[in-house]
């Protein structure tokens, strides 16, 4: 069950719109949450507040985490999800 302040932490970082797009220079693209669950253990999710906002394609779709895997996304992108956590916490403040 989530807390009050984790639904308004995730609700903060769905509007931030998908990073990855706003690495590509498309802002505002609508965004869903990504739970990152490196190190959370089998059939685990990850903290409400260890989140990623990615649109349907780049968190579902062939280009995105779960198309690719955590590796393919490294490979294809440059970065990974503790690179797109970060950058959720920089434009959170």
């Amino acid at each position: 069950m989530t807390t009050k302040a984790e639904k308004k932490h995730m609700s903060a970082v769905a509007e931030l719109g998908c990073l990855v797009c706003r690495r590509m220079g498309y802002l505002n693209t609508p965004a869903e949450i990504h739970h990152k669950r490196a190190g959370t253990g089998a059939g685990s999710r990850a903290s409400y507040l260890n989140v990623i906002p990615l649109c349907p394609e780049h968190h579902r779709g062939n280009t995105g985490l779960h198309g690719l895997g955590s590796k393919g996304f490294v490979k294809h992108y440059g970065y990974d999800e503790d690179d797109l956590l970060k950058e959720v916490a920089s434009l959170l403040g």
